[in-house]
């Protein structure tokens, strides 16, 4: 029993390391550069983005666990699930270094699209091991529309961008 708590606190607080490292690394680059790019109006507040993703890693790291545990561990059952979990949460912490640290909007587009397939991969394996876990990813997906919305426009309106950090 004490076991499982371990495990349950290790797999939710999992996602949240790459996100606070993505953060931590890029975070002058925030308001010096991010600041200066064209927006579109319904871009959320700078503020809203730590709140959001705190949310989102705790919901996405926990239902991790539900099917970390519903098949019995690392078990070849768990190798797809699992294994979409791993591959887009390595694009998800990608993402703040090819857009802030890179300023590679490019790059950090395609990185976005194919973490929208992973996770909708994701969500659908999911669904029939666990539907508690699935659906505690729809708030996700519903952030990476956003996000993915967000980064095209930016791309799009801002072509001077180039990969660098020369201003």
């Amino acid at each position: 029993q004490g076991r499982m708590w371990a495990y349950t606190v290790g797999f939710t607080v999992l996602p949240h390391v790459g996100g606070f490292l993505g953060w931590f690394i890029n975070r002058k680059e925030i308001p010096v550069w991010y600041e200066k790019l064209k927006k579109p109006s319904w871009c959320p507040p700078r503020k809203i983005f730590p709140v959001a993703w705190t949310v989102l890693y705790t919901g996405m790291g926990y239902a991790s666990y539900l099917i970390w545990n519903d098949l019995g561990g690392c078990s070849s059952k768990a190798l797809v699930p699992l294994g979409l979990y791993g591959a887009q949460l390595a694009l998800n912490w990608a993402w703040p270094p090819l857009f802030f640290g890179a300023r590679n909007l490019k790059m950090a587009l395609i990185d976005i699209l194919c973490l929208d397939g992973l996770a909708t991969g994701m969500l659908c394996s999911w669904y029939r091991i666990n539907k508690i876990a699935a659906l505690l990813q729809v708030p996700y997906l519903g952030w990476l529309a956003m996000a993915t919305c967000l980064t095209i426009r930016i791309w799009k309106d801002n072509p001077e961008q180039k990969p660098g950090k020369s201003e």
